[in-house]
């Protein structure tokens, strides 16, 4: 089989898949270690077998509904390249915006908590961007901090520290110029849990409470505690959570409180600044 019949055979048996040529692609380079254009270029060079049978495994895991980035190991977030596994959240690019957020914030030498780093998607992308800072990654899975470490060391990011722990409870108050989280918001009925690519990621790391917003009142109600005066706080949130999301900040005594849509258009990032 040659790379040409390769991708035919993985676009007809990913059929059912809502993106069957891209991911027969991202499959077939991740077994032969390469990028898309060396495969449109190569397209009458022959798998060996031990490819062949690596590409096969990879689309029978596909077609069982695997996530393209638990069988490879592997995604992209910003300027980064992460490891990703079972015990991690796969980052997505709508979280994208909460970097572009929280960047627009930044001045030097501040000092920033990401709750729920995971793969350490948010904190490392922060810390790419702002070598001055000292980013605090947080979670409270220990699995998810060996993953998080790796990208770090993987990626040559330095100026990270790592910390297990639940959301602010360990951080003293007012030490902290800003916090960022894409904690958990989904709702514990929610019947998205049971399809597509969550059916494989970390229920703890998806579900909080009957209408999702458990974590994120916790998360508000700690970073007024913790953060600096006019520190900021920038949270994700579910397409539907906004005005509730913005109650609980203001709540909490927070001011310049705004909701900031994704790329499609959903509002995605609700953020404030603490009251002087």
């Amino acid at each position: 089989m040659n790379i040409s019949q390769a991708l035919i055979y993985g676009r007809e048996k990913l059929v059912e898949s809502e993106s069957p040529e891209f991911d027969a692609q991202v499959l077939l380079c991740h077994v032969l270690s390469c990028q898309t254009t060396f495969i449109h270029s190569r397209a009458d060079q022959q798998l060996n077998q031990q490819q062949y049978n690596a590409f096969e495994q990879s689309i029978k895991q596909r077609q069982q509904g695997q996530p393209i980035s638990h069988i490879t190991g592997q995604r992209g977030f910003w300027a980064l390249d992460l490891n990703v596994t079972a015990d991690t959240l796969i980052p997505r690019p709508d979280t994208e915006l909460l970097v572009e957020l929280a960047l627009s914030k930044f001045t030097p030498n501040m000092i920033v908590a990401d709750l729920g780093t995971g793969s350490g998607a948010i904190a490392l992308s922060l810390a790419y961007e702002q070598p001055t800072s000292q980013i605090l990654a947080m979670d409270q899975s220990s699995s998810a901090l060996i993953i998080a470490k790796k990208n770090a060391v993987q990626n040559q990011l330095n100026n990270v520290s790592f910390w297990q722990g639940q959301w602010l409870e360990a951080v003293a108050g007012s030490t902290l110029d800003l916090v960022v989280s894409n904690p958990p918001y989904i709702r514990e009925d929610d019947p998205h849990l049971l399809k597509g690519d969550v059916r494989f990621e970390p229920l703890a790391a998806l579900i909080s409470g009957e209408d999702g917003l458990d974590d994120i009142r916790i998360i508000v109600r700690q970073a007024q505690r913790c953060l600096k005066s006019s520190g900021w706080l920038l949270v994700e949130h579910g397409y539907d959570q906004a005005q509730q999301v913005q109650e609980s900040f203001h709540e909490r005594g927070f001011t310049n409180v705004s909701s900031h849509q994704d790329f499609g258009g959903n509002d995605r990032v609700v953020m404030g600044q603490k009251n002087q």
